[in-house]
């Protein structure tokens, strides 16, 4: 575990180096880097550390983790928490971490529409995106995330919050509804997004960052892949994507909805891989 000062913030890394022995490289002979980015409100890096990030490890790549400001234990500021905010903050992480080759981006749910943004914002900086059941953000998609947090701070009482994040979370699994150790996990989650709420102005400031326009995603010329879940939320602005992104792969898992990254991580991480080993290799990577 580190705690990185970057973007005038305290950030906790974790940083998992490649494995020896054969792995994937850059065309200059080095380890590639992959950074995974959570979602919000709900989230932390753990959701990498233990699925996702070691099987990029094992394959040869550098694994940057970290969790996103106000989230797990990175410091919570009160405000400051637009999309520019979050996209900064990574700029400013690899710079703190020396990272200076094209980083492949691997963000869930929130944590893509940041690395979306970052895309955009930093072509240079990004050799590929991999985003799970998520989208830019649009006019759109800020529309959307103002009426759902409205419903959330817009309750009476803490307790309401709680209840109404413990419900929205679980009408997003499918697999593990039901499950007592799941959905006491899931009652810890709402707990901490309701104290998130209470503490900061992010259900303000996310609705109210920048957008990305269509000709803006037009012109992002790096390899995109967006992993769904068949009963996902993002279906309908996948299909808008993959006609705009000049670059764009479509995968849908099956029997899955929103919460696919966490109830098929080995599934998730096997697609995610392959894709991003077989961009690598076509920019000159080797094996």
């Amino acid at each position: 575990m580190a705690r990185v000062r970057a973007n005038d913030l305290v950030h906790h890394v974790q940083q998992l180096p490649h494995r020896p022995g054969p792995r994937v490289m850059t065309a200059d002979g080095r380890a590639p880097t992959v950074v995974f980015l959570h979602g919000a409100f709900i989230d932390s890096l753990a959701s990498f550390y233990f699925t996702l990030g070691p099987q990029f490890a094992d394959a040869g790549f550098d694994v940057l983790m970290y969790d996103l400001r106000g989230h797990g234990r990175s410091e919570r500021p009160p405000t400051g928490y637009t999309l520019e905010d979050f996209t900064d903050d990574l700029a400013a992480l690899l710079d703190a971490l020396d990272i200076g080759d094209p980083v492949h981006l691997l963000g869930n749910s929130f944590g893509g529409t940041v690395a979306l943004d970052f895309a955009v914002h930093h072509p240079a900086r990004t050799a590929c995106v991999t985003v799970v059941e998520s989208g830019p953000a649009t006019r759109g998609w800020s529309a959307t995330m103002s009426g759902a947090l409205h419903q959330a701070t817009g309750s009476r009482s803490e307790e309401e919050a709680l209840a109404w994040f413990v419900a929205e979370y679980g009408a997003l699994a499918s697999t593990r509804q039901g499950d007592e150790l799941h959905d006491a996990h899931i009652a810890r989650l709402g707990r901490a997004a309701g104290r998130l709420i209470g503490t900061t102005s992010i259900a303000r400031d996310i609705p109210c960052g920048r957008t990305l326009t269509d000709d803006q995603l037009r012109a992002l010329d790096r390899p995109v892949l967006l992993i769904n879940g068949q009963g996902g939320l993002v279906a309908e602005e996948t299909a808008r994507l993959a006609k705009l992104l000049p670059q764009c792969d479509v995968v849908v898992v099956p029997g899955q909805k929103h919460s696919v990254l966490v109830e098929d991580a080995e599934r998730v991480g096997t697609i995610a891989l392959d894709w991003t080993v077989r961009r690598l290799l076509a920019r000159g990577g080797a094996r």
